[in-house]
């Protein structure tokens, strides 16, 4: 009977330990369980970078750290995931988007592939696509490195705040996992505190901007009001006439109207309407000049694209950048007569961080300066090539500065806003290769698979 019994207890012992060893296991969260698009979503919320605990021999830490440093110092709402490659991938751009709640770009490696989604108010469908297109068939660390260098060139808005407030450089962090639990609890209130603070930046950014373009449009005024002063003209004078009075008096308002309205700027875009006041005033002071002179009245032009100061364009001509392509610009007579020279042209300068640049290779902060000069429709032709062109050709200038060439604030979410699920999903449609939501799928919306 002893024996039987000691004969049972090993065999019991051993049922025991296998039985504690199942519960444990069952309770131990494996890496896919911890890892839902929750757990992703709340590691992008508090930083930019997230390796899956499973895709670590993807990307090491060092590297992670690296990526996240560099996404932080550009303050650009950019979000890369490193995800293993059996992870579910129907709808996964659309639910990762969803679940962080933030409007942006968002960049995943899944195994050894790669693709990307983002909202149309930060990049365009085009313009992701080419950038994923560019870093195909690259090893995790460079394609990732290269893929957010370009991003972070092209992309509008700024970081969100949440990545302000702390959280790890990559892989999950207690900080994280906490944070799924945080949010759901905290959701409203810590959405509408986000809100409040990339108002706050958003409001910050556009004073900076517009105390840079102060300084060039009080040149500009002040170049126009000694132009009035050295005027040699007064309304009774002999042989003056009601036209002439009128261009006069036309001229006077404009440089009233261009104070007034500096003085009471309080968004960059408001230089716009400044510097068509004083495009207009110097035409009418075109047109008295020719009335005085007998001369016919000159048709309506652009100023001269190389300084608006000089006044209005008298023709077109032919002029390459440096690094650009040629076209025509419009141009006073006395750079008309400098470029026929083979002279260079008077060309307007600013201040930037480089030193003095010409105002279109200066960044585009003096979109709205030189829109109210040229206008919508002229500027983005005369600007082709050109550094501020370009900027403005692009969907993070639209983002950062709105579609009408200065205008912050355009409506709706910019890059780094906390949204919550209010976005356009088809900007997030589809799943990698565009295959009806499979990762590699042959659809064809990023040139059919990889």
């Amino acid at each position: 009977m002893r024996a039987a019994r000691t004969r049972v207890l090993p065999g019991l012992l051993s049922a025991l330990t296998l039985a504690a060893l199942a519960l444990l296991t069952a309770q131990a969260p494996t890496a896919h369980a911890a890892t839902d698009i929750g757990t992703v979503a709340a590691a992008l919320r508090e930083s930019p970078v997230y390796v899956d605990p499973a895709a670590t021999a993807q990307l090491s830490t060092a590297d992670a750290d690296a990526l996240t440093k560099k996404i932080k110092t550009a303050d650009k709402p950019v979000f890369v995931a490193v995800l293993p490659a059996d992870f579910p991938t129907q709808n996964l751009f659309q639910n990762l988007r969803t679940s962080t709640g933030i409007t942006g770009l968002y960049a995943i490696r899944l195994g050894d592939q790669f693709d990307a989604r983002a909202d149309s108010a930060v990049m365009s469908t085009t313009a992701v696509q080419n950038l994923v297109t560019s870093v195909q068939n690259e090893d995790t660390n460079t394609q990732l490195n290269d893929f957010a260098d370009r991003a972070l060139a092209n992309i509008g808005g700024a970081a969100p705040a949440s990545w302000d407030s702390g959280g790890t450089d990559g892989g999950v962090s207690t900080t994280a996992l906490i944070t799924v639990g945080a949010v759901a609890v905290l959701g409203g209130a810590g959405a509408y505190t986000l809100v409040r603070r990339n108002k706050r930046r958003k409001a910050e950014e556009q004073r900076a901007a517009l105390d840079k373009l102060r300084v060039v449009v009080d040149e500009d005024i002040t170049a126009f009001g000694e132009e009035l002063d050295r005027l040699d003209f007064h309304p009774a004078e002999a042989g003056a006439d009601d036209a002439m009075r009128a261009d006069y008096e036309r001229a006077l308002d404009a440089y009233e109207q261009a104070k007034s309205s500096m003085a009471a700027a309080q968004h960059p875009e408001d230089v716009r309407v400044v510097t068509k006041a004083l495009e207009d005033g110097r035409f009418s002071l075109a047109e008295l000049a020719a009335r005085r002179e007998g001369r016919p009245v000159p048709e309506r032009r652009a100023p001269c694209f190389f300084d608006p100061r000089h006044g209005p364009s008298v023709a077109d001509a032919t002029w390459t950048p440096a690094g650009g392509a040629t076209r025509e610009v419009p141009v006073c007579a006395a750079d008309r007569a400098r470029l026929a020279d083979g002279a260079d042209p008077a060309i307007r300068e600013v201040d930037t961080e480089y030193g003095r640049r010409p105002y279109w290779d200066a960044g585009p902060a003096y979109g709205p300066w030189a829109g109210g000069y040229f206008g919508g429709g002229l500027l983005p032709g005369l600007l082709v090539g050109t550094m501020l062109g370009s900027m403005m050709a692009s969907p993070a200038y639209a983002a950062d500065y709105g579609s009408g060439y200065g205008d912050f604030g355009s409506g709706g979410y910019d890059g780094g806003d906390v949204s919550g699920a209010d976005f356009d999903s088809g900007d997030f449609s589809g799943g990698f290769g565009g295959g009806g939501g499979d990762f590699g799928g042959g659809g064809g919306d990023f040139g059919g698979g990889f």
